[in-house]
């Protein structure tokens, strides 16, 4: 799978340890910084990876900054994104599984790279559902963007 990923300086901790990870269990891993901890601004780290998986460059992304909710806020301006927050094992395979997440964001500041590892693992390995009422919630949302992005 190709994967986009970026953090700030409240994720780029992690970052590395995430890369080598992916790239063991054959992901191709496409990096848009930051390159270290010095304080940066998470906005256009977001933008840059939501439009690569949004466009179809890449098939999903990573987001990581102090609390992971700056960097779902930012991504979740572009159309076709579905990033989510996550905090724990359930939450991301619900993620994956009811709401299709194409962009999981991760909170830096308030988890061990392993959690975070494991999160991006679990959200990975679980298949979108099939269940017609998780597509019609997610088509509902692409009905929104519709309506009210351009």
């Amino acid at each position: 799978m190709k994967i986009a990923i970026g953090s700030d300086h409240g994720g780029y901790i992690h970052k590395a340890k995430i890369i080598e990870y992916l790239r063991k269990n054959i992901h191709e891993v496409v990096d848009f910084g930051c390159n270290s901890t010095e304080s940066c601004d998470y906005p256009p780290i977001a933008k840059e990876v939501a439009l690569n998986v949004s466009g179809g460059k890449l098939e999903k992304g990573i987001l990581i900054c102090g609390t992971g909710v700056g960097m779902a806020i930012a991504a979740n301006k572009i159309k076709g994104i579905r990033a989510a927050c996550c905090w724990s094992d359930a939450v991301a395979m619900l993620i994956a599984q009811h709401n299709m997440a194409n962009i999981i964001c991760l909170p830096g500041r308030y988890a061990t790279s392993d959690q975070i590892i494991r999160w991006i693992d679990i959200w990975l390995s679980t298949p979108y559902s099939t269940e017609e009422r998780h597509k019609k919630r997610v088509a509902e949302i692409s009905e929104i963007e519709n309506e009210f992005c351009k």
